[in-house]
């Protein structure tokens, strides 16, 4: 993944927690859920070659600027939207997310990748 594409996954999986890309919790998800919640939603950041939704897999040419704008947006509208409304927007693979724990999410998927890439 370059760095354009790395945006364009970022903005894929906000889409999730906008609301723009509705998805439904894997069956998986609804088993391993219970068991690895608080690694995730705990203190320490992901790991490396954490898996990923193949529907965010990016493998096409982007452009970086098209997509840095895009993403910003996006977290805009994400935050405009408010904890209430980001709960309404079920997790691919957990499921049904607070308000405070999609922005906890979306900001650990960020810096993942920002670190990723030297950011």
């Amino acid at each position: 993944m370059n760095p354009a594409q790395m945006l364009c996954h970022l903005g894929r999986a906000l889409e999730t927690a906008t609301g723009d890309r509705p998805m439904k919790q894997a069956f998986l998800g609804k088993i391993l859920t219970p068991l690895i919640r608080k690694s995730v939603f705990g203190e320490k950041p992901f790991g490396k070659n954490s898996p990923t939704d193949p529907t965010f897999v990016v493998a096409d040419d982007r452009d970086f600027a098209a997509e840095r704008a895009r993403l910003l947006a996006l977290i805009d509208r994400l935050v405009a939207r408010g904890p209430a409304a980001a709960s309404d927007a079920p997790h691919a693979f957990f499921g049904k997310l607070s308000g405070e724990e999609w922005g906890q999410l979306m900001y650990k998927h960020i810096d993942h990748h920002l670190r990723q890439f030297g950011g």
